[in-house]
């Protein structure tokens, strides 16, 4: 379990990692033009679509650092929960939307997310 958590959680970080960068360092037209999955920025002025980028590259760190460092580890399922908020909103946006395809995606990452932050906090705790 121990193992399954840190690969779920490694694969989060580096897919927030590079979201959130790619975010924070390309406007906001860029990311509209790039494709359907990318209309969502629409919904949010520029400042917002930095501010939800800053906030993956802050989970992608919290998700791997506290526990690799041993300093304030209770911080991977926070982040983890704070993952699942985001995604939900990222789901609500979606629906709103009519972007249904995209939605299950989010859903995965929920789960995903979800599964970590149960594992962290259950069955394979950094607090024990």
């Amino acid at each position: 379990m121990n193992v399954a958590l840190w690969i779920v959680a490694g694969l989060l970080a580096a897919v927030y990692l590079l979201g959130g960068v790619f975010k924070v360092v390309t406007p906001k037209e860029k990311i509209a033009a790039a494709g359907a999955s990318g209309r969502w920025v629409d919904d949010f002025s520029a400042g917002g679509v930095k501010a939800i980028g800053a906030v993956e590259v802050l989970a992608a760190a919290g998700l791997i650092l506290p526990a690799t460092l041993d300093i304030a580890p209770v911080l991977v399922p926070l982040a983890a929960l704070g993952l699942v908020i985001l995604m939900l909103g990222a789901a609500v946006t979606r629906f709103r939307r009519h972007e249904l395809k995209l939605v299950a995606v989010d859903l995965v990452y929920i789960l995903l997310a979800a599964f970590v932050a149960w594992g962290r906090l259950g069955p394979e705790s950094f607090l024990s």
